[in-house]
């Protein structure tokens, strides 16, 4: 039996995976302590299986603490090392501006602060030390780090990712002077590749963040002994699992945990419903994510950037915007409409919720409109307020000079673009036609905006799955479990040929084994390639051992792909070698019902078989209705409640209220489900 555990801003998502089918739970999140929505969400499988926690083999973990943690700007008490004249390196950048036109817009500070950044009187070179670093210098500058009262170190040394012996020197020193309480990052451990700026700010956000996370995993292995469950793995950016004990050593490869999941689950849902290039849309309630999968794999990147701080580690290629259905909606400056960044998260979550919430989100527009019943729960047991809705909505409206209902319209509308805009950040600004691939819409709240921003891209077609409101935690089951190694290696001319490739993959390769644990992993290598004299690489997936010329041949491939052009006369060069050891995850079936749910929820041909008239007695052959409005026009919505089984077609405009999640059909779309129990819809 497997278990997956998503956290997410608003619910905590729980999958079972036992004898060939899937069983699904949520819970509020408790941003307290996130370990206690966890655990609810654990039980309420368990029960809705009835099964018991000793039971379960593998328990997979996805989660947003170090991602808000590094949002908010919180962190220990964090002290830099770094080469003599170098220490401000993170707070100089790149030089260049957050913003090309807008001269007010700054980059995010500094984690460190000015007064704990120490220099290291030490100089290496890319061929080997200039300056070596003194024992006894290395012992006084370790003592001063720990009278300022650092809780964590971040050593980052020029030319450390070939040459790390001042590092670990320094880490020894550090480690004798601070004690086992104390975190140290080491910049070669960490990332282990060229570029100091960013290597600084990754390793700087490791050190900051990890002590959290620590205490974060630390609580969480402790709760799962309590309750009978095995030691979670934990999921990284890069869309693989690794050990909690790993993962609490490294606070940086987690920045992405959750949308990693929500991407490899929805990478596993499109394959299984016969999609395999689909464009991912998780809407959740604090945020969006979207991403692409091209034949059943998402697309990773080498580095990225979130809440402006460069992470110069291997992720996938997700992209998240503040739109998700708790998000804020609100009037700016100019009188116009806004929704986000800002979200009422899972306490006190949006008005509609009762809990207090009384400022409008995105989930109390969809109420008013119609998208969501006041009368039935949420998943989670959340009941709905029409009234508090109403409120809330109607103080706003008043504010921007909108009716009520136009207002809440609006809200949505704001929301779409939002994510619209983060599709054409992956798909249009990248040389990639949305067109050609179909909408992949989860999350709670993914399936009630997949049509209109579909309309807008100008897809044709749409995949919901069955288990759309917890396809993050799905995710987490299916995922491989994974460790990267990196290493800059700047090869060019006759230096760049089989046999140093070959050498290089080896030794990365039975590093990344030796991580993890599994000597006969699989290895898979990506080779980050540039003309030389070019600034940036592109990553080129090829096998353990190409030859200079297949990897001209697929880099010139590449390059005329993404710019237009090749260059046969230009000379080579291979800046970095990154290499994944893997081992498969599950492949659960997703055909299967929930056998639990049987009689609990009922199905869509259930409830099309003992539809209430408007005067409240049955009749047979139609599906209940309730008023919406779409498109600043009232219509009756067909309301299917449960999980349709295969071959049920629904036509719009309707409304399927899957166990996790709700699916708005307008009246152009129509489709049918297929054998997975996804709802496959086409314009």
């Amino acid at each position: 039996m497997l278990l997956g555990v998503d956290v997410g801003g608003t619910f905590t998502d729980a999958v079972l995976a036992v004898e060939g089918r899937i069983v699904t739970a949520k819970s509020p999140t408790t941003p307290k302590d996130q370990s206690e929505g966890v655990m609810a969400a654990v039980t309420a499988a368990l029960e809705k299986a009835g099964r018991s926690a000793n039971e379960v083999e593998v328990f997979a973990h996805g989660m947003t603490v170090v991602t808000n943690a590094l949002l908010e700007g919180a962190g220990a008490r964090t002290a830099l090392i770094a080469t003599e004249g170098f220490t401000d390196i993170v707070a100089l950048g790149r030089q260049n501006r957050a913003d090309l036109y807008r001269l007010c817009a700054a980059r995010p500070a500094p984690l460190v602060p000015d007064e704990l950044r120490f220099p290291a009187a030490e100089r290496t070179g890319p061929d080997g030390p200039l300056k070596p670093l003194d024992d006894n210098a290395a012992q006084a500058l370790a003592r001063q780090v720990a009278e300022s009262g650092a809780e964590a170190v971040a050593v980052v040394l020029l030319h450390s990712y070939r040459h790390p012996e001042h590092e670990r020197a320094l880490g020894e020193a550090l480690g004798r002077a601070l004690g086992p309480d104390a975190h140290i990052s080491l910049s070669h451990e960490v990332v282990g590749t060229f570029r100091e700026y960013e290597r600084a700010a990754t390793t700087e956000i490791d050190a900051a963040l990890t002590p959290l996370l620590r205490r974060y995993l630390g609580n969480l292995v402790e709760q799962a002994r309590k309750n009978g469950l095995p030691e979670p793995a934990i999921m990284q950016s890069g869309g693989g699992l690794i050990d909690a004990a790993a993962a609490a050593r490294h606070a940086a490869w987690m920045v992405l945990s959750g949308p990693a999941a929500g991407a490899a689950g929805g990478a596993y849902a499109a394959k299984a419903a016969g999609e395999p290039d689909v464009l991912c849309l998780d809407m959740g309630g604090t945020s969006a994510d979207v991403c692409v999968v091209d034949g059943g794999t998402v697309r990773e990147r080498s580095s990225g950037v979130l809440a402006g701080r460069p992470i110069a580690l291997p992720m996938l290629d997700v992209h998240t915007v503040g739109a998700g259905g708790g998000s804020i909606a609100w009037r700016d400056a100019g009188g116009a409409l806004r929704v986000g960044p800002r979200s009422a998260g899972a306490e006190p979550g949006p008005a509609c919720y009762g809990r207090g919430g009384t400022e409008p989100t995105v989930t109390d527009a969809n109420l008013l409109l119609g998208y969501l019943s006041p009368e039935n729960d949420l998943a989670g047991g959340v009941a709905l307020d029409r009234n508090a809705a109403e409120r809330a909505i109607g103080h706003l409206a008043g504010e921007v000079g909108l009716d009520l209902l136009a207002c809440a319209e609006g809200i949505v509308r704001v929301a779409n673009a939002e994510m619209v805009r983060a599709l054409r950040v992956i798909t249009v600004e990248r040389g990639v036609d949305p067109r050609r691939y179909a909408l992949l819409a989860f999350g709670g709240a993914g399936p009630l905006h997949a049509a209109a921003i579909a309309d807008e891209l100008g897809i044709g077609t749409i995949v919901c799955p069955r288990a759309s409101g917890v396809l993050a935690a799905l995710g987490l089951i299916v995922a491989p479990r994974r460790r990267d190694a990196q290493r800059t290696v700047l090869l060019s001319g006759d230096a760049l040929n089989e046999t140093t490739t070959r050498e290089t993959v080896a030794e990365l390769g039975e590093q990344a084994r030796h991580a993890l644990g599994e000597p006969e992993a699989e290895l898979s290598a990506v080779y980050e390639l540039r003309y030389r004299g070019q600034a940036f690489e592109l990553a080129i997936g090829a096998g353990a051992a190409p030859t200079a010329e297949e990897l001209r041949e697929a880099f010139e491939a590449e390059h005329e792909e993404r710019y237009g052009y090749r260059d046969p006369e230009q000379e080579l060069e291979l800046v970095t070698v990154r290499v994944a050891a893997t081992l498969a995850g599950a492949e659960p079936s997703l055909a299967a019902a929930e056998p639990s749910l049987a009689g609990a929820e009922p199905s869509l041909a259930a409830a099309t078989s003992s539809a209430a008239t408007p005067e409240g007695g049955p009749q047979p052959g139609r599906a209940p209705t309730r008023p919406a409005t779409l498109h600043g026009e009232r219509l009756e919505l067909r309301v299917h409640t449960g999980s349709p089984p295969p071959g049920t077609h629904i036509d719009g405009p309707a409304v399927v209220e899957l166990p996790e999640a709700t699916l708005l059909v307008p009246p152009e779309w129509s489709g049918q489900v297929d054998d997975t129990g996804a709802i496959r819809l086409q314009r």
